[in-house]
């Protein structure tokens, strides 16, 4: 199957936000020496529901299943990024340009998981590690992180019901926002 790309060259992906019982998230190493942390995601293929592409993508990237999270909720409307001039694949039909993420936060069930990067003929990790919650934003290559301070601002609320989740203020600096976001959903 074929990724979704749309009439303006942006390849439709979902994001994912793992979170476990601390509050703390999901890092990968990107594998094959390309270096850098960042969170799962990929596209979604023609004809597949943006949560089957979210359970597939979790499954091929960190080999687990629907049933060791829960989905907690998504970010409203498509956030997107356009990738630098040295990373478009000129060549490529239809041209990609970039890409517009629905980003999910998901919980685990349960602390004691295995974390499996085998499940893909070429992985998207070689390690892992858990990370501050907005710590990501920081790791992340520098043309993604405004979308993952958007990603993270919205999904706050829902991550941590119990307290207003206060964002440092470095972060409103790299999301750029003048006007207020939309909010995340739940998903129940």
């Amino acid at each position: 199957m074929t990724d979704l790309i749309d009439s303006e060259g942006f390849r439709s992906n979902v994001g994912i936000i793992l979170m476990r019982g601390t509050g703390e998230v999901f890092l990968g190493r990107r594998a094959r020496g390309r270096g850098g942390w960042q969170f799962p995601q990929g596209g979604v293929r023609a004809g597949e529901e943006l949560e089957q592409a979210l359970f597939r993508e979790l499954h091929e990237e960190i080999g687990l299943t629907r049933d060791q999270v829960s989905l907690v909720g998504r970010t409203e409307g498509w956030l997107s990024y356009r990738l630098p001039a040295r990373f478009v694949r000129h060549n490529s039909r239809p041209l990609c340009i970039g890409q517009k993420q629905r980003w999910f936060l998901l919980k685990l069930e349960r602390e004691a998981v295995q974390f499996e990067f085998g499940a893909s003929a070429e992985p998207e990790f070689d390690h892992w590690r858990w990370s501050d919650y907005w710590e990501p934003i920081r790791e992340v290559v520098y043309f993604k992180q405004a979308v993952y301070a958007e990603a993270l601002s919205q999904l706050a609320p829902l991550a941590f019901p119990q307290h207003k989740a206060v964002a440092p203020e470095w972060v409103a600096r790299i999301r750029g926002a003048s006007e207020p976001s939309e909010a995340a959903s739940p998903t129940g």
